[in-house]
This record gives structure tokens, sequence and C-alpha cells, in this order.
């Protein structure tokens, strides 16, 4: 998405698209299931870890380390190999989150140059900061051309002034815009996908949608599977109005799941059994 120069707002003109009304409503109503649900009134906080939890299982399956929500909650060391390293990284972004959302508004790229940093967990000159002319991505899930480093940085910049400038535009609309622009540029030598997938998460809370982090879309982006989200993404990237509706409903269905996961944990708990 090119995010200077067309309209004052074009995130608002984006929520104008067919069908993402539709999208935004279906993700309202899924979103109040949750809340609405008794066992928030009295347990929200474990409706909140165990979101947490399943939405960095799914944020690392995308990424290709596709474990058992069992296994996740099992292992502690997560130091072994790629696989465990993915999963070790999405649990520390999920917890990082939290921690940046008054950031995010005043300036997300530093928030997501934070990321990187707590994704990466390493000292290297290439940690938190966008990647330079030359420098190679690592991220075997997205197989679209690669931005320079040139235009990396302007579109960027255009989606930190679009964020920070506000929007009228619905938070669904907001989030699946950042989650589609940071995986379309890969910005960072590493880790775009559960970089993007956290910052889809930030918005989401920090807008109010999801106050308190209940429907992790992660999930949802996972059940999907891989294909779908590689398709829906060309959507996003081709900038077409068909295409990008196609990725916002995308990412709707995602938060839906997502919410449909932790009214089943509602459940569980409702039980005793969760």
């Amino acid at each position: 998405m090119s995010t200077t120069g067309a309209t004052a707002d074009p995130l608002a003109t984006l929520g104008s698209l067919p069908g993402v009304a539709e999208s935004v409503e279906s993700v309202r109503k899924a979103v109040d299931r949750v809340y609405g649900h008794r066992i928030m009134r009295r347990r929200s906080n474990a409706v909140t870890s165990e979101a947490a939890l399943r939405g960095a299982r799914g944020s690392g399956a995308l990424s290709g380390a596709d474990w058992s929500l069992e296994e996740v909650r099992r292992r502690t060391d997560f130091s072994g190999d790629d696989e465990a390293r993915v999963l070790g990284a999405a649990l520390r972004l999920t917890a990082e989150a939290g921690q940046l959302l008054s950031v995010w508004r005043q300036s997300p790229l530093r928030v997501l140059a934070r990321l990187h940093l707590v994704a990466a967990a390493g000292t290297e000159d290439s940690v938190g900061r966008p990647r330079q002319e030359g420098e190679g991505v690592d991220e075997p899930l997205i197989e679209l051309a690669l931005p320079g480093a040139s235009e990396v940085s302007g579109r960027l910049e255009g989606l930190s002034e679009l964020v920070v400038a506000g929007s009228s535009a619905p938070a669904l609309v907001t989030a699946a815009v950042v989650h589609g622009e940071i995986l379309a540029l890969r910005p960072f030598v590493s880790h775009n996908g559960l970089i993007a997938r956290t910052a889809e998460r930030i918005v989401l809370v920090g807008s109010g949608l999801d106050p308190k982090s209940v429907c992790p879309a992660e999930v949802g982006h996972a059940e999907l599977g891989r294909a779908a989200y590689r398709a829906a993404l060309d959507g996003y990237v081709s900038g077409t109005p068909e295409g990008m509706a196609a990725w916002i409903a995308h990412c709707a269905g995602a938060v839906g799941l997502g919410a449909r996961e932790s009214t089943a944990v509602c459940e569980a708990l409702q039980r005793g059994a969760a």
C-alpha cells in the first residue's frame, strides 16, 4: 500500500471498500461475544494469559514452528534449535506487546525496532534497525519480491505518519494495513512475520477493540493456513481495491477465529476444565 499522498485519510478510504463494513461488523460481533461471556467478569486475566500463549503458538506456526499447544506449554527451554528459537521469539513478543501500547501511538518505528530487538535477542549490528541496502532477509514463508532499503524507509515513514496522525477508519482496517505493510516490506533481516502479527495485536488492543487482548488473531491466521495467508497478502501487495478488501477480510476472519478460540477457553474455565 502506498501510504502517502492520495487522501488525507487513506485508511478511512479503505474502510469504505465493498465488503469491508461487513468484515468490521463481523469482528465487532465476535469480540462482543467473548467480552459478554460471564467468565470474563471474574477470570478475564486467565483468559488473557491463555490467549497470549495460544497467539504465540499460532504466530510461531506461521513462521515454521508448528508445535502443539501442549508442547509450547510444557517447554521451558526455547534455545535448542531453529524451531524452538522461533517459538521463543513469539512468546517474548507476545509478552512485550502490552508494554508498548502507549509508545506505539507516539512512535511506531521505535516500537518496531524494539520488537525486532526482542525477537532476535542478539547483539549483531543488524538487530533493532531496518535493513540496509545489500542485506538479505530470512523470511521463508513470504516469497514476494523484496523492496529495496530506500523504499522500505519511505514506506515505514509513511506508515508511521498515518498511525501518529490517527484515522477515522475502524481498528480492524488499521491493524490489517499495519500487518500487511510490514509483511510486504520485511524491513528487518529476520522475524518480520512475527513482528507483523505482533504489531497487528498492538493495534487491536490499543484501539480499544480488544483491550484485554483476548481475541488472538494469530490463532486465526494459523488456522486459516499458510496458503490462504500468502494468497491474501498477494491481494494486499497488488494494491487493488479487491485485493485490499480481501486482505482486510482475511484479517477479520483471523480475529473472529481468535475470538472463537477464547470463547471456548471461557467455556472450559466455566466448567473448571481449562
